[in-house]
């Protein structure tokens, strides 16, 4: 955790009332358990969560199997050339080192031939069923986090918002953490953060959110909100048509819209 960030985070995200949630309750009619998924507003897209990719390729051992054998005192001759230092000692949300390189969902849906969202679903541990075995996917292959962004795509989704939010970096939000990122310990008083985007990517380090992006983060207008459920691998960004096409078209984020989830 930066200290700095960490630091900035807690004097600049004060907790604010459960009560400005309650736009979200009625406009999704829910209670916001995993998070509140808007619908569109007018439009929506989705960010897929990233993945990684070691430079060997996906290994023929799953990672539940590799990680028994190097309990079991195994080290890189379990699969040539990978050392487990590679596979076991990155940090939660970050690049996880120099021998891995980003993986597009669309380039693995291409290779496996599973479609990157089948229709009627979303993105998540059940995508991309050819890779999915009992004890997990391939080691050489670092799957979508869950329920929280990466930081590279925390970080790039805060530029794009603050691009296309009418006060910039000055913008004031709100940001949700549902309870299951609190350890389902409080149900009833709902866990909200007030703050501006300027000060969003700071919210990575916050102390008191254990490395979680917000469930959502909206600004005080409503003119966007966006949701990371808690089951899912993918966040939903809902806004205004020139928000969503600047995430289509965007170079770092990946996103596709699913007209059976708006």
């Amino acid at each position: 955790m930066n200290e700095t960030s960490a630091a900035r985070a807690a004097a600049r995200w004060p907790p604010a009332a459960a009560g400005e949630t309650d736009w979200l309750r009625e406009l999704t009619d829910d209670d916001g358990l995993t998070g509140f998924m808007p619908p569109a507003l007018p439009d929506a897209a989705w960010v897929l969560h990233s993945m990684y990719e070691h430079e060997l390729g996906p290994t023929d051992i799953s990672f539940t199997a590799y990680e028994r054998a190097v309990l079991n005192g195994g080290g890189p001759e379990i699969v040539p050339g990978l050392d487990p230092a590679d596979v076991f000692t990155g940090t939660l949300g970050e690049h996880p080192g120099p021998r891995w390189r980003r993986l597009r969902w669309a380039e693995l849906s291409r290779r496996t031939g599973d479609p990157v969202a089948p229709e009627g679903r979303l993105p998540c541990h059940r995508s991309f069923p050819s890779l999915r075995e009992s004890g997990g996917w391939p080691v050489g292959i670092s799957g979508p986090s869950e329920g929280s962004l990466d930081r590279a795509d925390w970080n790039r989704l805060v530029d794009i918002l603050t691009e296309h939010s009418a006060q910039g970096p000055d913008t004031r939000c709100l940001a949700y953490y549902n309870p299951l990122l609190q350890g389902a310990e409080e149900f009833d008083d709902l866990h909200v953060r007030a703050g501006t985007l300027g000060d969003a990517k700071a919210l990575y380090d916050h102390p008191g959110e254990d490395a979680w992006t917000p469930s959502n983060l909206w600004p005080q207008d409503r003119s966007w909100g966006l949701c990371t459920d808690y089951d899912l691998w993918a966040t939903k960004v809902a806004g205004p048509s020139p928000l969503v096409e600047a995430l289509l078209d965007d170079m770092e984020i990946e996103a596709l819209r699913l007209p059976w989830a708006t």
